[in-house]
């Protein structure tokens, strides 16, 4: 019994305490630098691929080639070109409207009490998980009676049924974050509801809007089943639909280097855009997460 109660007591020394913090952190940052390359790699190797010509394609070689004949060959492509000032039009109009719509569906729901609120928010939920091709015949009906087929504007419209119901859940969630006190401030003094909107909560909500108006511009960026069926004519496709057309020279060759130097191209557009709102992103991503 002695023997015991004295084991317990001797402690162990610093460096086995120090030593084990070391392995932790080794872990740690083994299992990141893992995470980096499982989803860094493809990009990586996208781009590596769109260096190589011919037969090099087929090789594991993982350093590239510095042949840059497909992004030229890309720049001299008009209806390439054209896709992409397509889906820039297209994204970003499909943004601001989304942003507009659901800013203020979101402070209707945030903020003015009525009975059905939660029944509408929960309707504005399940829409924003409908997939695609539930909705694509009555789309496809609607966009025909409006004559807007085979034009980029049949492409906003039919974007906002997405992207609308999704900002308007997230912005409700950002609204409700703000405290009621300055509400009832401007209220007292005799604002309105849009004044309140656009004088006290607008300038407020920068980050947020920054991080739902990327996650909004990337889905209408990537977006490629009502892209592909609502257009036609290589001057009104965008970019999705341009890439899954290009076509080798022959009807026996898979231009798979062709295909990656547009990919590659393709996403730098939104690299950029992330890296221009970095940080409005992060903040917006975090609103709310600390109370008081």
């Amino acid at each position: 019994m002695a023997n015991a109660i004295a084991q317990r007591s001797i402690r162990k020394p610093a460096s086995y305490y120090r030593m084990r913090r070391r392995v932790f952190r080794g872990l740690q940052i083994f299992a990141l630098l893992l995470v980096l390359v499982y989803t860094l790699f493809p990009y990586y190797w996208a781009f590596v691929s769109s260096t190589k010509q011919g037969a090099a394609l087929y090789r594991s070689a993982l350093l590239p080639a510095l042949d840059f004949t497909y992004y030229r060959q890309l720049i001299d492509n008009p209806v390439f070109m054209s896709s992409l000032v397509n889906s820039a039009y297209v994204a970003v109009s499909t943004t601001l409207l989304s942003l507009i719509i659901g800013l203020s569906a979101a402070y209707a729901l945030g903020r003015i009490e009525f009975p059905q609120r939660r029944a509408v928010l929960m309707i504005v939920l399940m829409i924003s998980i409908f997939p695609q091709v539930v909705v694509l015949s009555g789309m496809f009906e609607l966009i025909n009676w409006l004559g807007l087929f085979n034009r980029p504007s049949a492409l906003i419209l039919t974007y906002l049924l997405s992207t609308v119901p999704f900002t308007t859940w997230i912005l409700t969630t950002f609204i409700r974050e703000f405290p009621r006190e300055l509400e009832e401030a401007a209220i007292i003094d005799g604002c309105s509801h849009f004044r309140i909107l656009m004088k006290i909560l607008l300038p407020l909500m920068g980050p947020s809007l920054a991080s739902t108006g990327i996650l909004a511009f990337i889905l209408a960026w990537n977006e490629f089943l009502f892209a592909l069926t609502f257009t036609l004519t290589d001057e009104n496709r965008t970019v999705p639909v341009a890439i899954g057309l290009i076509a080798g020279t022959s009807r026996y060759e898979y231009p798979f280097g062709q295909i990656m130097a547009a990919s590659v191209t393709v996403t730098l557009p939104l690299i950029a855009v992330v890296l221009l709102f970095q940080r409005r992103i992060v903040a917006g991503l975090t609103a709310g997460a600390v109370k008081g």
